[in-house]
């Protein structure tokens, strides 16, 4: 796995090379802290090395700027804590929600929207989280740490009461569960949960078995960075904005995203912003 991982991580970076604008900014005044968590494809975490789309995309960037990544990996709750004590500098990947609007600058990236995902199979379908809330024989694992806004949370919050929510420490969890069938359903972007399914031969084969529903409690929104407020200055915070928005006016993310996943996955969940 590691060879795949290395020579994967090399041709992504030689595309981003050749695809990213040049940027005019001014460089970043110091290393930047960037704690993350595996997320599929998104963020890939093999021991030591970290890559996936978003970390090669920074480092991409970030040699033509001038700015110098610091990647470690933590588990994604213990990641939210740290952005909020402004102990990191970034929290990427990262859907826009209130909590989050009070410690960082939010630049979107593209559209996404998570999807109730559970195995193919011949059960009734679910379109409202009521439906979800009334079926009491399902259970559902959610990732610490991950969070999709107000009606997630209440969800969530319903769900824990009822007995019937198990939280797990990351996505490659919640498919191991999934894959025992000790639980029946989750909620995130099927990208993460099909990455890890990819990736892992725990779970190898999930990501062709997956059945996706939409619910209208969860629109379509936008997914991005979360740069720190407390931890960086403002000239920091305004190159880190210009290299963002460039990248993705480049339309190199979704490239990523496209070469990783089939496009009836992404159709579904992700767009350009």
């Amino acid at each position: 796995m590691t060879d795949f991982y290395s020579s994967v991580w090399r041709r992504t970076m030689a595309m981003l090379a050749l695809a990213l604008p040049p940027l005019a900014g001014a460089q970043c005044s110091r290393d930047i802290q960037v704690p993350v968590s595996a997320i599929g494809a998104s963020v890939v975490v093999n021991g030591a090395t970290i890559g996936g789309i978003y970390p090669d995309l920074l480092r991409s960037m970030g040699a033509k700027l001038g700015c110098n990544f610091i990647f470690t990996a933590v588990p994604r709750a213990r990641l939210e804590a740290m952005f909020e004590a402004g102990k990191a500098d970034m929290l990427i990947p990262a859907s826009s929600t209130p909590r989050r609007d009070q410690h960082g600058l939010f630049i979107p990236l593209m559209g996404s929207r998570p999807l109730l995902i559970s195995l193919q199979g011949t059960r009734t379908p679910i379109n409202t989280m009521q439906e979800l809330i009334e079926r009491r024989e399902l259970r559902v694992a959610l990732v610490r740490g991950y969070d999709y806004g107000v009606s997630y949370q209440a969800l969530a919050k319903e769900l824990s009461s009822q007995g019937r929510l198990f939280y797990e420490v990351d996505a490659l969890s919640v498919a191991r569960l999934m894959q025992s069938g000790f639980i029946d359903a989750t909620i995130m972007s099927p990208t993460i949960l099909a990455g890890v399914a990819q990736n892992d031969a725990r779970v190898y084969g999930l990501a062709d078995r997956l059945r996706l529903e939409a619910l209208p409690e969860l629109p379509w929104g936008m997914s991005g960075v979360y740069l720190s407020r407390k931890s960086l200055t403002a000239d920091d915070q305004a190159a880190l904005r210009e290299l963002l928005e460039k990248a993705s006016r480049s339309g190199t993310l979704m490239e990523g995203f496209q070469r990783h996943h089939r496009q009836e996955l992404l159709s579904q969940s992700i767009r350009p912003r």
